[in-house]
């Protein structure tokens, strides 16, 4: 059975049975951490439903809780987003407790075996929202060498959102099959990626601009499309991997681990697309 190249799904349980929820069999047929990166987690089977178990997880529950996620972390990014506004100087700090935290809530949920839990996905969420808020504020104000204003955010989102419905109606036809060959392809990339991005930041401590994967030239623009596509491709693996937990009757608190694993990706596009149209602004 295929595994998630998304790190949160991974550990989500799932027994046999069930039925599909985002495509149709053949669709679904044949899927990274925010960046990147597989215990056993699909391996591990649940007995079959009691009466006193919980209910199995459906496509409502799903699209539910990724909503209620989602508007955890809109809500958390626009208060952040007004309040650096208001205060330049709150964005650095923001930026830095808002990610740490983020991060941290993610490999506890991930390596804890905690991704069905709702306080910890919802505050994942706010401090996911607090870091967006304030990047999105220094990546597009003038203060911090930023261009485009918060138009240039409604394109970032507006872009993020059609990427994934996109993505969703690709799926759902079985245009693109999620296969096991297809999704090593993706997880190499994002392991490439990874690799790239962390050697980047290593080689700017020695060189102005390291590789010249960040600096808003040619490159940088080659490397933001590269990685907007890769995020996007991992969609399909992601909905993949969903639709097994559907078919296979987890449980319905299983729901919020499918949203926390959405919103990540999520995060990481959209914050991929922001990089890429600021790079067009300044050219």
């Amino acid at each position: 059975m295929r595994t998630s190249s998304n790190p949160i799904f991974k550990n989500l349980p799932q027994q046999q049975g069930g039925y599909a929820g985002f495509g149709s069999a053949a669709a679904g047929a044949g899927r990274f951490a925010q960046y990147g990166q597989q215990p056993q987690g699909y391996e591990q089977q649940y007995q079959p439903p009691t009466q006193a178990a919980a209910r199995p997880m459906t496509i409502d529950d799903v699209v539910t809780k990724t909503g209620i996620t989602l508007g955890v972390v809109t809500v958390a990014a626009i208060l952040s987003y007004g309040l650096t506004a208001a205060n330049h100087a709150l964005a650095p700090l923001f930026v830095i407790v808002g990610g740490l935290v983020g991060l941290v809530l993610v490999l506890v949920a991930t390596f804890g075996r905690k991704q069905d839990n709702p306080a910890i996905v919802l505050s994942y969420a706010a401090f996911e929202g607090m870091f967006l808020g304030a990047l999105s504020f220094m990546f597009t104000n003038v203060a911090f060498g930023g261009v485009g204003g918060s138009g240039l955010i409604a394109q970032a989102v507006l872009g993020t959102f059609g990427v994934f419905f996109g993505m969703l109606v690709v799926y759902k036809t079985g245009a693109i099959r999620v296969t096991p060959r297809f999704t090593r392809m993706i997880v190499g990339a994002m392991i490439g990626v990874l690799v790239l991005m962390v050697g980047n930041m290593i080689a700017a401590f020695f060189t102005e601009g390291g590789f010249g994967l960040r600096d808003g030239g040619p490159i940088s623009i080659i490397f933001s499309l590269v990685v907007i596509a890769i995020a996007a491709f991992s969609f399909l693996l992601d909905f993949d991997a969903a639709d097994q937990l559907i078919r296979a009757q987890a449980p319905e608190k299983a729901a919020w681990g499918v949203a926390l694993g959405l919103t990540v990706t999520l995060v990481w596009l959209y914050l991929e697309i922001l990089r890429l149209l600021s790079y067009l602004q300044n050219d």
